[in-house]
């Protein structure tokens, strides 16, 4: 009984740790995917930023302002790609741990 007791305690020990290290994974987690909404958050305000110096620049004209709004939203568009992706990733690496 007493070995079995000891047993027990061990078992006991080890699913504590588990836990522990689980809880650190999941921590570790959040805080990656609050970087990446962060990281989101920046690169849209610049675009913004850059959107809206296109449209009160005088000095370009429209044809070239045009130009600029496309590459912006290709721009916008890859930003949420790769956000999507990195989010997709840390989500899976959780998952397989």
């Amino acid at each position: 009984m007493e070995k079995f007791g000891k047993l027990k305690e061990k078992m006991n020990k080890k699913i504590a740790d588990f836990r522990k290290q689980f809880e650190k994974i999941e921590k570790a987690k959040v805080d990656l995917l609050k970087k990446t909404k962060e990281m989101k958050h920046d690169v849209e305000r610049e675009i913004l930023k850059m959107e809206n110096e296109i449209a009160k620049s005088k000095d370009l004209a429209p044809e070239s302002k045009k130009r600029l709004r496309l590459e912006i939203d290709a721009l916008k568009g890859e930003v949420l790609k790769k956000c999507g992706e990195l989010e997709t990733r840390i989500a899976e690496a959780i998952v397989t741990v």
